[in-house]
């Protein structure tokens, strides 16, 4: 129950980034749910991506509201692929441990925030 707040906390700044920033909120919620509610790396993958899904579902009909903003074209293609990949995906990550996966993600974060600090 101590959980709560952080994980609604947690929550509210991720669907916030999330639809600002088109990150998903994995980059926030991935360091939370290890840092906060203490999971393991691989829980709070898995649990990120779940989330995301409930993210990514209100905004899309939020955005889909005005027809002009999603290329549906685009949604289709990238949509399969990212599929695809996300199965192999998912199984590569379980395959490998929890501070394996943490100097990844840390690496990717640092990789491209600077890439976008370089870059504006």
């Amino acid at each position: 129950m101590k959980l709560i707040i952080p994980a609604i906390l947690t929550g509210l700044a991720a669907g916030l980034l999330g639809a600002l920033c088109g990150v998903g909120g994995g980059i926030l919620m991935v360091p939370a749910f290890v840092g906060l509610l203490k999971l393991e790396h691989k829980q709070a993958v898995a649990t990120s991506m779940a989330v995301i899904i409930v993210t990514a579902i209100a905004a899309t009909l939020n955005n889909a509201r005005t027809n002009q903003l999603i290329k549906w074209e685009v949604v289709a293609t990238v949509g399969l692929a990212s599929a695809v990949a996300a199965w192999f995906g998912s199984d590569l990550m379980r395959n490998l441990s929890n501070q394996t996966l943490t100097r990844i993600f840390g690496c990717l974060l640092v990789v491209f925030g600077a890439r976008m600090l370089w870059k504006g």
